[in-house]
């Protein structure tokens, strides 16, 4: 049940049970610990009654072991006689851990070390997973879980265990522990002083370094501003852009240096360019819900450019969960006969969240409850704890090898500008965060003709505007198979690109620098459905950035180029304010 829908009786009881979770909030990092022991207690209790699992886990644990020694004797013998043939591992990392690359892991006995380590997660994913009758989401979160909790131990955490740690230790003399305290240290200080840990946002200053592309506020209320950009060609397309970004993120993502701003890249080729900058939200703003951001955000922003550009349509952008807005928005206009969109391209974003990969992880009843009681008692959810909760889903990588390199090995990596974006966190108000985490992901109404606005639902199969799709093939936030779903929900042409990369660096993707590639194929309205892993193996794979790509599917789907419209429109209540990058972005 939603915490908005209780009456005045049940309101007292639910505070003081809040209460209680927020006291716990502190100790477990925001994660339920009764979603947990539900999860571990229906896995354990199913393996109990299974006998037979629990042999083939004995036998497979006692093959495992037998592989290792067998390992360790033909290493032996390859030691004591030059002519015998090179002990083989026994097992292989993944392709993706790049923990264990380093030569020197193949040494005494570093490599008995490692070996063991990936044996005993082998084994422990055997363990969690298959177990008849456990919940498909319990196993999930189980395996998920345990492997975190194994990755802790993993050899090259340690300074003892990990032999490219010692033997920058001995080479340099310990000045390479000597500057991962100072590099501890200075995290640590920047977290008491409530500063994110990362280093990085402060060589690169929004408004100075970022966000550089010239333009005015136009449009500023208690939600968002909307910035204009200004014109770099004599003419533009008659039809505006508005770029719809994600509340969870800082939009100038989308506008970093000019090397590689997709804002400016549109701006060059004669798009006339708006963006919604999201205020960042605080105690203030807890009541702020999912129709805030729909009304006082999108449609306010769509009568905005309506304004500055009357009588055109708009090419409406979205970006991961602002995709998701936009979607919402563009099924609203049609459910009412409004055309203002001419077309919708939505940014590796979601429409149907059956399937929204490991983060599906954090959510179900039970951790939205309690993620709901934590946001209650500040009336935001931190964006440090959103954050926090990415890394967790990549935490080899993220975590526990960035540890390693900037603590033991006492070296930073380069400062870049995705860096110092991915830094510079955002807060989400308590009703909205609660309403989109249930309505969207824990009840997937957009997608199964729920949601609700203005107090009917909208379908998406009402949109008849033509969408460009964008899916990411490394993505863990919007995996790519879900947003291609978008092609069973809507009676119109649609366009599908995938680009390598993941969530960010594959969106962010300027066609100067890029070692991307992609494949794109658009689907008519009669054709039938293709399933996704059909359409990879069928769609060819073309080099380089998909801007370009994009780019044409825009100029195509505009009706032509003229004199670019006035800089905001006083005339009509909408005079120039800030230059961009405005205000808002610049909250902390």
């Amino acid at each position: 049940m939603s915490p908005f829908d209780l009456d005045s009786e049940q309101a007292p009881v639910l505070n003081f049970d809040r209460m209680v979770n927020v006291g716990l909030a502190t100790v477990w990092q925001g994660v339920s610990p009764l979603a947990l022991a539900k999860c571990y207690f229906d896995w354990a209790a199913h393996l109990a009654l299974a006998p037979g699992k629990q042999q083939w886990l004995a036998a497979k644990a006692a093959r495992k072991w037998h592989r290792l020694m067998l390992y360790g004797a033909q290493w032996a013998r390859a030691q004591l006689d030059p002519r015998a043939e090179a002990a083989q591992p026994c097992i292989e990392p993944l392709a993706q851990d790049r923990r264990f690359r380093d030569p020197r892991w193949q040494t005494f006995p570093f490599n008995f070390y490692y070996q063991a380590f990936l044996l005993a997660q082998q084994w422990a994913h055997n363990a969690t997973t298959g177990v008849h009758g456990v919940s498909r989401h319990h196993e999930q979160v189980v395996e998920f879980v345990t492997r975190q909790l194994l990755d802790t131990i993993a050899p090259s955490n340690f300074l003892w265990s990990n032999p490219v740690v010692l033997h920058a230790t001995v080479s340099s003399g310990g000045m390479n522990l000597w500057q991962g305290a100072y590099n501890w240290w200075n995290d640590a200080v920047r977290i008491a002083a409530g500063r994110n840990g990362a280093h990085a946002g402060e060589d690169f200053v929004v408004g100075r370094d970022l966000a550089l592309t010239p333009g005015r506020v136009v449009l500023r209320n208690h939600l968002a501003e909307l910035l204009q950009y200004a014109p770099t060609t004599p003419q533009t397309f008659a039809e505006p852009v508005l770029i719809v970004p994600s509340w969870i993120m800082k939009y100038y993502i989308l506008d970093l240096r000019p090397e590689n701003s997709l804002v400016k890249y549109l701006v060059d080729r004669g798009h006339t360019v708006f963006i919604l900058s999201w205020k960042n939200p605080d105690a203030r703003d807890r009541d702020l819900g999912m129709d805030d951001y729909l009304t006082s955000g999108v449609l306010a922003a769509l009568e905005a450019v309506g304004k500055v550009a009357p009588d055109r349509r708009v090419h409406g952008v979205g970006y991961c969960l602002g995709g998701t807005l936009l979607a919402i928005a563009a099924a609203t206009l049609a459910r009412e006969g409004d055309a203002s969109l001419g077309t919708v391209t939505l940014l590796a974003a979601q429409t149907d969240f059956e399937e929204p990969g490991e983060l599906a992880l954090f959510i179900d009843e039970s951790q939205i409850a309690y993620l709901e009681d934590l946001m209650w008692e500040r009336g935001y959810l931190d964006g440090r704890q959103m954050a926090g909760a990415f890394r967790l889903l990549n935490s080899k990588d993220l975590v526990w090898s960035r540890m390693v390199q900037e603590y033991l090995l006492g070296s930073r990596e380069p400062v870049t500008d995705l860096m110092a974006w991915n830094a510079d966190a955002t807060r989400m108000p308590y009703r909205m965060h609660a309403e989109y985490l249930r309505s969207l992901y824990l009840d997937n109404d957009l997608a199964e003709g729920r949601y609700m606005v203005a107090g009917r639902p909208i379908a998406l199969t009402d949109i008849r505007a033509p969408l460009f799709v964008v899916g990411t093939e490394r993505d863990h936030v919007s995996p790519w198979r879900s947003v291609y779903k978008i092609h069973l929900y809507t009676d119109t042409e649609v366009t599908f690109l995938l680009t390598s990369g993941g969530h960010n660096v594959g969106v962010v993707n300027p066609p100067a620098t890029s070692r991307r590639e992609y494949r794109v194929a658009t689907h008519a309205p009669d054709e039938r459905y293709v399933d996704p892993d059909t359409w990879f193996a069928a769609t060819p794979v073309k080099p380089g950035s998909w801007w370009p790509e994009w780019a044409h599917w825009l100029a195509a789907h505009s009706s032509g180029l003229g004199p670019p419209p006035p800089m905001g429109a006083p005339e009509r209540g909408l005079p120039p304010l800030d230059a961009a990058p405005g205000r808002y972005v610049l909250q902390r």
